[in-house]
């Protein structure tokens, strides 16, 4: 939830899985290797509780190692580090879809740009017929753009049609 997953709402194409690296700044299988070495009787979810919540690490072992859960480090194969490391880095996830337009804040699509006015935001194919905002297909980043995007188009839109000529 939150503007991360309204934002890559944007690029995701149903029925696709998105990846998503859960440890995007550190070479997992680097550390796990050298933890391997120096700390061979440990298990991999006490490494990993120092950098995510438990109750994520947990799950995560659920999903990607539970052969491995109670495993030693030491009797784990670099391969298998390897294997994991790359789960952790390209984790899919493969959304059931979205909640439509109910609750939809940005939208995707809408009259191509190349059939109106850049200027005037009038139709290239229907005088005296203007589109703004969200209407035409235009997307931007959260975070008000959006909003000033539909503001500055309608002010222009306003102002064209406003003059006499119309």
């Amino acid at each position: 939830s939150g503007p991360a997953a309204l934002q890559i709402s944007n690029y995701w194409q149903a029925g696709e899985p998105l990846y998503v690296d859960l440890c995007p700044h550190e070479p997992v299988v680097e550390w796990l290797k050298t933890l391997k070495q120096t700390q061979p009787k440990t298990v991999l979810r006490t490494h990993f509780y120092t950098r995510m919540a438990k109750n994520l690490v947990l799950e995560l072992q659920t999903l990607l190692w539970p052969e491995l859960a109670d495993t030693p480090l030491a009797n784990i194969s670099d391969a298998q580090l390897s294997a994991l490391a790359e789960q952790l880095h390209r984790w899919p996830i493969k959304p059931s879809g979205t909640e439509g337009y109910r609750t939809a804040e940005v939208t995707l699509g809408g009259v191509n740009v190349d059939e109106v006015s850049s200027k005037t935001f009038e139709s290239k194919k229907q005088k005296g017929l203007y589109f703004i905002g969200e209407v035409l297909d235009v997307t931007g980043w959260l975070g008000g753009y959006n909003f000033q995007w539909a503001w500055a188009s309608g002010h222009a839109a306003g102002r064209s049609a406003a003059r006499p000529s119309h």
